[in-house]
């Protein structure tokens, strides 16, 4: 979806894929001193869709006015000017200071910029929108332009989250684990990603899912260890040997307790991932878990496809899609493939994954496995069963939240000038 994806290494330090494609690992400052060179990449783009769509949105990256930034700044307003246009610029009343957001970004912004502005939203407002009229009535007094929407905090939706952030924000204490209840802990990694993987499993009625940051919160009561994706396996699996994580997982794995990997995930659960290229670290190869039998090398260019197949444990069908930047390959007998996918559209079909000891622990690079309700029910009722719990039809998949979409896109019209805004564009247009 992006030109440039930046995928955090350390606190200061980014990997940067170009369309797709490796581009190379940078310090903070030595990117901004390169965006003048991408923003070329970005325009052709830009381009391409262009002649596919009649209307394109495009989305800022934090705030439009970050002074220390702008020069080289390749999103917000240097994009709006490079192709002419118009903007919202959307607020978030729900983290307090609204009218330093909207007023103070307005003053920031030189006469050229305030011109592009149509207007403004404020998004997640709580409480009676009646309270608040006298401060629309303040903003558009100050800046001159009209606040196109006022947007109600939407509770009990349940869409993606932003990428890791809830995550990685979330400090609630793991729920309680016991008997009565299917216990599934997520190895919380310092880069994890993709873990919209697992939202379906925290709607299954007897299910628990703990995220754990420390690995004296793996006790004997889980059930299921589940590794997620990751951004950087090769720092990640540095940092599980670091902790302590490494030895714990092996003892789960020893006690006979069932672990899945997913993506990097898998990867970790191998023998070694190999970089020979520098992809993610400047380390050349890492050890693993050593709990799966295969080998990883990470390579310069990125797989992404949707796929679809059949899971060779159970024989149940799966559907997903694989983002990942390296391959795997099973080194012994005694690990058997998990999956039997292909490429939607290609009826030419390819082994993924590892298991081992009847899938007590297995790895796979497809992302939404579990969202497929015919694997995922078969999955966790074998759980149930070995531990004497009642067996449970599995919950709609996750493709149900498309359905949650039209829910938001109903709530933003009925609270937006959505007339207005259209317009407006058409006027500019």
């Amino acid at each position: 979806m992006n030109p440039i994806l930046l995928k955090p290494s350390n606190d200061r330090g980014a990997q940067i894929v170009l369309q797709g494609r490796v581009f190379g690992h940078m310090d903070a400052m030595d990117y901004h001193r390169i965006k003048p060179r991408l923003r070329k990449a970005v325009m052709e783009s830009f381009d391409r869709l262009s002649t596919e769509y009649d209307m394109i949105v495009m989305e800022g990256a934090g705030s439009c006015c970050e002074m220390n930034l702008k020069e080289n700044d390749l999103v917000n307003f240097p994009m709006a000017k490079a192709v002419d246009a118009s903007c919202i610029l959307v607020a978030d009343i729900d983290r307090g200071g609204v009218f330093a957001q909207i007023i103070g970004s307005y003053n920031l912004m030189t006469p050229e910029e305030r011109e592009m502005i149509m207007g403004f939203m404020i998004n997640k407002f709580r409480g009676d929108p009646r309270l608040f009229s006298s401060g629309i009535e303040y903003i558009e007094e100050k800046t001159g332009r009209p606040v196109l929407g006022l947007v109600p905090f939407y509770h009990d939706i349940l869409i993606d989250s932003e990428d890791s952030v809830v995550v990685q924000e979330d400090k609630r204490a793991p729920m309680p684990v016991g008997p009565k209840t299917l216990n599934i802990a997520v190895l919380r990694l310092p880069a994890i990603s993709n873990f919209t993987d697992l939202e379906i499993l925290e709607r299954e009625n007897d299910v628990t899912v703990n995220y754990l940051s420390s690995p004296k919160e793996l006790t004997d009561e889980y059930d299921l260890l589940i590794l997620p994706g990751t951004k950087n396996v090769m720092e990640d699996a540095a940092w599980l040997a670091r902790t302590g994580w490494k030895r714990v997982v092996m003892g789960f794995a020893k006690a006979g307790k069932k672990i899945i990997g997913i993506c990097g995930g898998y990867q970790i659960l191998g023998k070694t991932i190999k970089d020979p290229s520098g992809v993610e670290s400047n380390r050349e190869a890492i050890t693993g878990l050593n709990l799966l039998p295969i080998e990883t090398t990470l390579e310069e260019e990125k797989i992404v496809r949707k796929v679809a197949g059949t899971c060779l444990m159970n024989g149940k069908r799966v559907r997903g899609y694989e983002i990942h930047m390296g391959k795997s390959n099973i080194l012994e007998n005694i690990g058997e493939p998990f999956l039997r996918i292909h490429q939607l559209g290609n009826k030419r079909s390819w082994s993924d994954g590892c298991c081992i000891n009847s899938g007590q622990v297995c790895g796979t690079y497809l992302h939404g496995l579990f969202d497929s309700p015919g694997f995922r029910g078969d999955f966790l009722n074998r759980i149930r069963r070995d531990k004497g719990l009642k067996t449970r039809v599995p919950k709609q998949g996750r493709m149900a939240r498309f359905h949650q979409y039209d829910l938001l896109a109903d709530h933003f019209e009925t609270h937006c000038h959505v007339e207005k805004i259209i317009s407006m564009i058409q006027g500019i247009g």
